[in-house]
């Protein structure tokens, strides 16, 4: 990963002032001002992650995700925009966005969930743990390799994005347990709170693609009043 951001935004004094401020943090930028440039740029570069406005000439900031996302581009996305409706946030986080952020918005909270996806997506390398410390890590049909970040389902490829596979593996490793959504987004989004939507969808996400049949989940099971449990 070249570690450097796209920030794709068509207002010039955010887009200015954003890479400034990233440079400050030591982080390499980039600026696309509409849609398809975006989209030409992300297929020219491994970018370590996109801050991405909807609003944007010739595709809009939805259509440009769902083309990532469709190409199997998984490159970690927090979406900006001044739409603050749910539906807007539930739409970008269905799409494979790992993150939402309303304008205006303080700086600080910015840098800081920039800083925690690409924690999330880019972990720093560790030894790999040897093979008689314990099971790979899965369930079912289902198959997850951590160092290389990848799912397998009856050997086939599963694609997620970098936040649902810390959310599949947190639950992995801990089952039978009830977490509430409050929980999930402390020990996995590493925020105090959040939208319940966003946890709910994440969730269902999972359930989509990994379990045999999502309307009537036998894995990631919702316990009423209470959040979330995963049974292997």
């Amino acid at each position: 990963m070249s570690g450097r951001v796209l920030i794709v935004e068509d207002d010039d004094a955010i887009a200015t002032g954003l890479s400034l401020n990233l440079k400050l943090a030591g982080r390499a930028t980039s600026i696309a001002r509409d849609g398809e440039d975006a989209i030409k740029q992300i297929d020219g570069e491994d970018f370590a992650l996109v801050l991405l406005d909807i609003n944007l000439p010739k595709r809009n900031g939805f259509e440009v995700l769902s083309a990532l996302r469709a190409s199997d581009n998984l490159v970690p996305v927090i979406v900006i925009s001044a739409r603050q409706g749910e539906f807007d946030k539930v739409n970008a986080l269905r799409l494979g966005a790992d993150d939402y952020v309303t304008k205006p918005f303080a700086l600080a909270e910015l840098l800081a969930r920039i800083e925690a996806v690409l924690r999330r997506a880019h972990p720093v390398a560790i030894a790999p743990v040897p093979a008689s410390a314990g099971p790979a890590l899965g369930f079912g049909d289902v198959s997850i390799d951590l160092d290389k970040r990848t799912v397998a389902r009856s050997g086939q490829d599963v694609k997620l994005t970098h936040l649902e596979l810390e959310l599949l593996a947190f639950f992995v490793r801990h089952p039978s347990q009830v977490f509430t959504r409050a929980q999930l987004f402390s020990l996995v989004w590493g925020q105090a709170a959040g939208s319940v939507r966003t946890v709910d969808n994440f969730v269902g996400q999972l359930r989509k693609r990994l379990e045999q049949n999502p309307e009537h989940p036998t894995h990631f099971i919702t316990v009423r009043g209470s959040g979330y449990r995963f049974d292997p």
